[in-house]
């Protein structure tokens, strides 16, 4: 699938030209790559840069849209990765993980 079309598909653009001249700024990157044609082909697995009005966001596409839906059809075909969400880290094996002070 295109990149432009899979941008406006997963609602992360209003409109694919809008998606379109995004890319062709050379503001969108796949797996690490700066991506400056509009007709880059993309695959489920690849990690997209996309830089949004909220701040820059990092996705891994979990699976390509077959139709502009609705938002929550859309968010399903994709997970967020964010470099700066704080990592829940297990237990070691056999530990109990420790508990905060009482409330």
């Amino acid at each position: 699938m295109r990149i432009d079309k899979l941008l406006c598909q997963l609602r992360f653009t209003k409109t694919r030209g809008l998606a379109h001249d995004l890319v062709v700024a050379g503001h969108v990157r796949r797996n690490g790559a700066r991506v400056t044609r509009a007709s880059q082909l993309v695959a489920v697995g690849d990690t997209l840069t996309l830089p949004l009005p909220a701040g820059v966001r990092v996705i891994e596409l979990l699976a390509l849209p077959s139709r502009r839906g609705p938002p929550a059809e859309a968010q399903a075909c994709y997970r967020v990765l964010d470099p700066h969400a704080p990592v829940a880290l297990a237990a070691p094996s056999g530990q109990q993980p420790e508990e905060g002070p009482p409330q």
